[in-house]
């Protein structure tokens, strides 16, 4: 039994990937429109009809502009944390949601699809990664994360597959024209994984069983994918891990449909 899955956008205008076994199809996140998740969707072979629910990681907008939409006029359920859900509720447009409420560190089904929800940093309320399994197949998505602390790194070991965060190059980040505290939030350990980070847990948690990595949320000033793309793939090589299949992901269009 394997799993379909599709980063449909990534980076800082929208973040939402697709997820999809032989039954039932999830997406983690909407931070596009929906009529633009619609979009994608079709392009991959997929519709909004067979949606059965979008997990959200966070509250921030680039995660979660879509939701509202989605939920009213197609009724996909949203899931989300209690710290997630708060946060997104203080916004009156999300009054009439009715969430569906999962625990951090708990796993959940959605239809045949285990959803397992793990606690990262970030300066969120209370953010997360997701580990989604379907029989033997483990997809691990985990973006906006200022480091790779031990948890995020023992629940990804096992993964066939990963989209990971590699946000920006620490060079280009550090001569960027850009607030020193904006940088100082970026590099921090609540904000965002560089390229350089990125690729170290890669190569550490990296095993036979893990295939195909995505690099995502890479940020358009202080990144380039071609430059994230050699830096990781330099370092899994330098490891002895020549097997991975590393792949980037676009803010304007989706990857193609990639099974695992």
């Amino acid at each position: 039994m394997s799993l379909r899955i599709s980063i449909l956008g990534s980076g800082s205008s929208g973040n939402c990937t697709y997820i999809a076994s032989n039954e039932t199809a999830v997406l983690i996140d909407a931070g596009l429109s929906a009529r633009q998740i619609g979009l994608r969707l079709e392009s991959v072979g997929a519709t909004l009809d067979d949606i059965r629910g979008v997990c959200v990681s966070h509250e921030h907008d680039d995660h979660t502009q879509g939701l509202r939409v989605l939920h009213k006029r197609k009724g996909i359920p949203l899931y989300a944390n209690g710290g997630t859900m708060e946060a997104l509720c203080r916004d009156p447009a999300f009054g009439s949601v009715a969430w569906q409420i999962f625990t951090t560190g708990a796993a959940f089904a959605v239809g045949d699809l285990l959803i397992e929800p793990f606690s990262v940093p970030h300066d969120a309320y209370e953010p997360v990664g997701f580990v989604i399994s379907c029989g033997d197949s483990r997809v691990g998505v985990v973006t906006d994360m200022g480091m790779p602390t031990t948890l995020i790194r023992e629940r990804l070991r096992h993964c066939r597959l990963l989209v990971v965060e590699s946000n920006h190059d620490e060079y280009m980040l550090q001569e960027a024209e850009r607030p020193w505290h904006l940088k100082q939030r970026i590099r921090g350990r609540q904000g965002h994984l560089s390229n350089q980070r990125a690729a170290a847990m890669l190569a550490e948690i990296a095993g036979p069983q893990l295939s195909t990595v995505f690099l995502a949320h890479m940020s358009s000033e202080c990144n380039r994918p071609e430059l994230a793309q050699q830096t990781v793939m330099e370092v899994l090589g330098r490891a002895g891990h020549t097997h991975i299949a590393v792949n980037v992901t676009y803010p304007d269009r989706p990857t193609e449909l990639f099974a695992c």
